[in-house]
């Protein structure tokens, strides 16, 4: 048995044979850190034994089977959708999202609905029935096991003469491998359990469901290879004082790569959402200035937002601007563009944006609506209850297209919207600003 010392950046994972005081891979100062690997050891190695069984001879396009056809079916329309029709055999799917968000519950809600291996190195076997209680799980094909060294889960695995469906792993910043010294959750046992974990999937066709940390940044915790290896990459947003999630795709192998899957966190559980503009305009209040309707486009699904804002007199030498769910460049950008097309002196104002529900508006579509409804609260103006927009503005107060403007129209016109502001009728903000609200 042998131990062998290497230095890896805890930025990039990429190793190194000594040490630097600057990584030079991702050029990140003081990110490398000493880590041994134990190599020639006696004991059974399963990352090893799973290498070793692969087969490395190559085989003609012609005569691969096309496994698309035999995707296995979650139970949840939403996450079928998000996946590209279900679950891929063998498929490696990391899903990360901030703490309390509901990433266990979603997939412990899975294997009740299609039974598998439950993999916890954050709680105990009591602490996971609880919650399945709560959530009404009696699936006999369900199994929970606490542990958090790799080399044991694929030992026990081994033994199976029937595998899981499906094997989850929560978290993967838990697990580690005797394989190579450190803590788990360093780049290193990252790296290293996610490629054992990769070759378990591919050799026995079992899919793996990962679960990742965010970091306070909303980065996945972790070298960034990680992402590159795995096949599927979700992000499960939302806020927890509000019952919306949405999982979203940023990352498939086997799918699109821009669908969501809309979902609410009831008193037991997640549910999935039918309609989810009726979610997000839930609650609203009409007939007070500040407040519009704007269509997004999340992934290839059109969903219908209110958007509210606030402007008041400003008491500070540099006035305030909040934006919550909406990027803050994004609305500076559009108060330059309402003083100088509109001629709104809102230099002296403090300006805050809401997006209601806890959705996070990412697309430039937004740029209209949310610049009306600033006009609005200025104005102290209400803007018509059935009124709905979208577009994007450019710098010289022009209104430029967007994708799917068609399937945008349907959307606000099926929730009985009778006006729809949009690029195809309107070619500037001035015009609309004048039509509108008479500016």
């Amino acid at each position: 048995m042998k131990q062998r010392t290497s230095f890896v950046c805890q930025q990039c994972g990429n190793e190194f044979g000594s040490w630097f005081g600057k990584c030079p891979s991702c050029g990140e100062w003081n990110s490398l850190i000493e880590t041994s690997r134990i190599t020639g050891s006696s004991k059974s190695d399963p990352s090893t034994s799973l290498r070793k069984n692969l087969q490395v001879e190559p085989k003609k396009l012609t005569e691969i089977k096309r496994i698309i056809s035999k995707r296995l079916k979650t139970g949840y329309g939403e996450l079928d959708r998000v996946l590209g029709g279900g679950i891929v055999p063998g498929e490696v799917v990391l899903v990360a999202g901030d703490p309390g968000v509901g990433k266990s519950t979603l997939l412990l809600a899975l294997l009740g609905k299609i039974g598998g291996w439950y993999v916890t190195g954050e709680e105990s076997a009591e602490q996971v029935k609880l919650r399945a209680d709560r959530l009404k799980i009696t699936n006999e094909n369900l199994f929970i096991l606490p542990e958090t060294n790799l080399d044991s889960v694929v030992a026990s695995l081994d033994k199976l003469t029937t595998l899981p469906p499906v094997l989850v792993i929560d978290s993967i910043q838990t697990m580690y491998t005797e394989n190579l010294e450190g803590a788990a959750g360093s780049v290193g046992q990252i790296r290293e359990t996610s490629q054992i974990l990769i070759a378990l999937a591919k050799q026995k066709q079992i899919p793996v469901f990962i679960v990742g940390h965010v970091t306070k940044e909303g980065n996945i915790a972790g070298p960034k290879l990680l992402e590159h290896m795995v096949d599927v990459v979700c992000y499960f947003e939302g806020d927890k004082y509000y019952q919306g999630r949405i999982l979203r795709t940023f990352k498939n192998r086997f799918g699109p790569t821009d669908e969501v899957g809309i979902f609410e966190m009831g008193e037991i559980g997640l549910n999935e959402i039918d309609n989810p503009s009726k979610l997000f305009l839930e609650g609203r209040v009409k007939n007070v200035s500040g407040s519009t309707v704007g269509v997004t486009l999340e992934g290839t699904r059109p969903l219908l937002v209110e958007i509210q804002s606030l402007v008041v007199s400003s008491q500070l030498p540099m006035p305030r601007r909040v934006a919550n769910g909406y990027d803050y460049n994004r609305l500076q950008m559009i108060l330059a563009i309402l003083q100088k097309r509109l001629n709104l002196p809102l230099g002296t104002f403090d300006v805050f944006v809401n997006v209601s529900g806890g959705l996070k508006l990412k697309e430039p579509a937004t740029d209209l609506p949310i610049a009306l409804s600033i006009v609005s609260a200025f104005k102290n103006i209400a803007l018509p209850d059935k009124l709905a927009s979208f577009g994007e503005l450019g710098l010289l107060g022009e209104l430029r297209r967007v994708q799917g403007e068609v399937v945008r129209h349907k959307e606000a016109k099926r929730l009985g919207f009778t006006t729809i502001i949009s690029p195809e009728k309107y070619q500037t903000l001035m015009k609309v600003a004048k039509e509108i609200l008479g500016r």
